[in-house]
């Protein structure tokens, strides 16, 4: 059943902690009790009966130590563990050594979810048995006992936060579409959130990385010496199906990643087309929610940094009504602010990052309101639309101020539109043009 998990001390010589009581967390948990461990649990937040503290005792009690992406390596509970002696893997990491198939893993800033459920879709079409895990959603952990796991391919979405920490996590294939400005508060620099990535590279079990034209830009600024056998896709030398969701740019660069890797692998490209034909973008992605008057309200949720926003302003019709801001991930507040704002017609501007965000704009001079909530920013870009342009909610910043998800934040955006006068759904289900 498991592949190196031999490394690991005897799950039921002494109990195994989990730190972190979300989906990861208690996927690992579920993994260790497979395999006969004692799990003891532990969640700042007392979630699903955790304990609220891991003590140096506890980290003296415990060999084995799994924790959820959202502990930093600085933690100082996993400092605790490092220095008790304990085995400390990320969940994805720990996972790895249980799962039988093959991996592929792909990263980036924007794009892999979209590229990670994308090859998934075109595996499953042409006959091979594929799922989806990892930072998607679903951990790896979860899918141990798949029948006929051998002879599945996991298509693992990874994070900078997972890849930072492994150590056991050995994919045939890395995909790692873009690289940008992004999680700076956790990482503290440029350099440092791509050694995080990078770390992937170090872990191929064969030569087989495809990277995005960005990634080997900031490989070359940072220092980073690719491998010879790196393939860097020309995304404009690429041909997507123009009936697919892949027909513009930048869709464009998920399906030259996805093009190139299928051709590596020897598939049939034919199937690979006509997977793109029938595949549809997950939501909240530039998805066309209602128009109206001529303005079309765009719900791109899903922009959680600067690099994402950017491309949801090109994408979209002139004049914009950009309805943006969140918390903060670090990086230069006043440079994206003089970046957008030529496109942006007027800015509403939401969440903790509102002021910081309307100074940068009035400085880059575009005009500006902060509002209290999403719903108040709706109806005040109504407000101001003229006709034909976009509304358009792509926010550069995380929704963890006032939201549970970008996913709850979307949906919010979707039912303070619908509520305006006058406006109702698009005629089309969605209009998604990038990831």
């Amino acid at each position: 059943m498991t592949r190196i998990a031999k490394q690991i001390p005897d799950l039921q010589a002494s109990p195994a902690a989990v730190l972190g009581a979300g989906v990861s967390g208690l996927g690992a948990m579920a993994l260790l009790r497979s395999q006969g461990a004692w799990v003891n649990l532990f969640d700042e937040r007392g979630t699903s009966g955790a304990k609220t503290d891991f003590t140096e005792r506890d980290a003296k009690q415990h060999r084995v130590v799994v924790h959820s992406p959202g502990f930093a390596p600085s933690h100082p509970w996993l400092v605790r563990a490092r220095s008790a002696g304990a085995k400390v893997y990320g969940e994805l990491d720990f996972a790895s050594m249980f799962w039988p198939g093959g991996l592929v893993a792909v990263t980036g800033v924007n794009g892999k979810t979209t590229l990670t459920e994308f090859l998934v879709h075109a595996l499953k079409n042409s006959g091979t048995d594929a799922l989806a895990a990892g930072n998607i959603g679903y951990p790896l952990s979860r899918f141990f006992e798949t029948a006929g796991a051998e002879n599945t391919v996991a298509v693992c979405e990874v994070s900078s936060f997972q890849a930072e920490v492994m150590h056991a996590f050995r994919p045939q294939a890395v995909l790692w579409t873009n690289f940008a400005e992004d999680h700076l508060e956790r990482h503290g620099s440029m350099k440092n959130y791509f050694a995080a990535k990078w770390r992937l590279v170090e872990r191929l079990a064969r030569p087989h990385l495809i990277i995005g034209p960005s990634v080997a830009q900031w490989a070359a600024e940072l220092g980073f010496a690719l491998p010879t056998y790196t393939k860097i896709v020309n995304v404009d030398a690429v041909s997507s199906p123009a009936d697919s969701p892949f027909a513009r740019a930048p869709q464009r660069e998920n399906y030259a990643i996805a093009r190139a890797y299928w051709e590596a692998e020897g598939n049939d490209m034919a199937e690979l087309e006509a997977a793109a034909r029938t595949f549809k973008l997950p939501a909240h992605r530039l998805e066309l929610i209602a128009e109206c008057e001529g303005v079309k309200f765009y719900d791109d949720s899903k922009a959680t940094n600067f690099h994402a926003a950017e491309a949801g302003l090109i994408a979209t019709d002139e004049p914009v009504i950009w309805i943006g801001g969140g918390r903060r991930k670090g990086g230069d507040i006043a440079g994206f602010a003089q970046r957008i704002a030529r496109k942006v017609h007027f800015a509403c501007l939401i969440g903790e990052s509102a002021a910081e965000l309307a100074e940068a704009l009035t400085a880059a001079g575009t005009p500006n309101a902060v509002l209290p909530n999403l719903p108040d920013a709706v109806r005040e870009a109504w407000k101001r639309h003229e006709n034909g342009g976009s509304i358009l909610l792509s926010p550069g910043f995380s929704s963890h101020d006032q939201f549970s998800s970008y996913a709850e934040r979307g949906e919010c955006f979707k039912q303070a539109v619908l509520s305006l006068k006058g406006v109702t759904a698009a005629t089309t289900v969605t209009e998604c043009v990038k990831s």
